[in-house]
């Protein structure tokens, strides 16, 4: 007679989940897989996206494809993203201003919890430039100038986005009135600090490079807690001493929440290893100046929760508005 004991039950019980695990992820994926990138062709989502697509094709064999859903600072493709099946066919490749979204938009068609951590691809420090015929050598030059001429000196910087509330931020810890003009987008605000229309502006590394290293502007600071390779003789903003916190920029990828996490590790296994081949990681390094993380859902969705009450505290403290 067959005995079913208290031990071997457990043990039986116990191996059910881990058997459900396998086969989530062995008959994975069924069909197409869409990642949905919130943004228009052109910034740096996009090509991002587009260069992790590919390597995972030549990796995988998977059916990949990218579908641009622009409007409200990434918000629309965000809702998109949540409101999709849970079933490991669809995916967001999304920049940092996503995390920003519920404090500038907080009657948004999704919450955070609606969508799941997967990774942090990788960061980049932001950028703060001169325009070439202003005296600014450093970013501290411009804080002294603003000091002694309040509200004269202008600073372009991305609406709703981290780089307004650390303009904001410095404003109050330095006690200095920095006119802020908010812009829409990266290309009207190089634009701008390219013909002099505004005299200093912030941005990431990845979009200011080409400018600085074409002398069409100078770079006077780096937001991060330590020199970046790109710009080795541009010293941090904490190098210059102005209060604030360092930032970065950074692109993630989210999963609609429910995913199973058989399916997640999967797919974050197949990025790592897609961002990790030498020739996406030359790219991502020499065109846009990244630092691979290829973090863990959970280092992730750690990092997340930090930078929101970082942020969400500046915001509310100074009343930031997104536009």
């Amino acid at each position: 007679m067959f005995v079913l004991n208290r031990r071997s039950l457990i043990a039986g019980l116990a191996a059910v989940p881990a058997v459900a695990r396998a086969q989530g992820a062995a008959d994975w994926p069924k069909g197409q897989i869409k990642i949905i990138v919130p943004f228009p062709p052109g910034g740096s989502t996009d090509p991002v996206a587009r260069i992790i697509q590919a390597k995972l094709i030549e990796l995988t064999g998977w059916n990949i494809i990218i579908d641009n859903k622009p409007g409200g600072t990434g918000a629309v493709g965000s809702a998109i993203a949540a409101k999709s099946a849970p079933d490991g066919q669809t995916w967001m490749i999304t920049f940092d201003s996503h995390i920003l979204n519920p404090a500038f938009a907080p009657n948004l068609p999704y919450k955070d919890s609606d969508l799941t951590n997967v990774m942090e691809i990788g960061q980049t420090p932001q950028a703060i430039m001169a325009h070439p015929d202003r005296p600014y050598k450093t970013f501290a030059d411009a804080v002294a100038d603003a000091k002694k001429r309040p509200g004269k000196v202008n600073v372009g910087v991305l609406g709703a986005s981290q780089a307004l509330v650390l303009m904001t931020l410095i404003k109050k810890e330095n006690d200095v009135d920095l006119n802020l003009i908010p812009y829409k987008g990266g290309g009207p605000l190089n634009q701008d600090i390219l013909a002099g229309v505004t005299d200093v502006a912030i941005g990431s590394l990845t979009s200011s490079s080409p400018h600085i290293v074409a002398k069409k502007v100078r770079a006077i600071g780096v937001t991060g807690t330590k020199r970046t390779p790109a710009l080795p003789d541009t010293p941090t903003l904490i190098e210059q001493g102005v209060k604030g916190f360092p930032s970065y920029s950074w692109w993630g990828v989210y999963a609609p929440a429910g995913t199973p996490r058989p399916i997640i590790d999967r797919m974050h296994a197949e990025i790592a290893k897609a961002v990790r081949s030498p020739d996406v990681t030359q790219k991502f390094v020499e065109v846009f100046n990244m630092e691979i993380l290829t973090t863990t859902p959970e280092e992730f969705a750690a990092y997340q929760k930090s930078e929101q009450e970082r942020w969400f505290k500046v915001i509310k403290d100074n009343d930031i508005k997104g536009d």
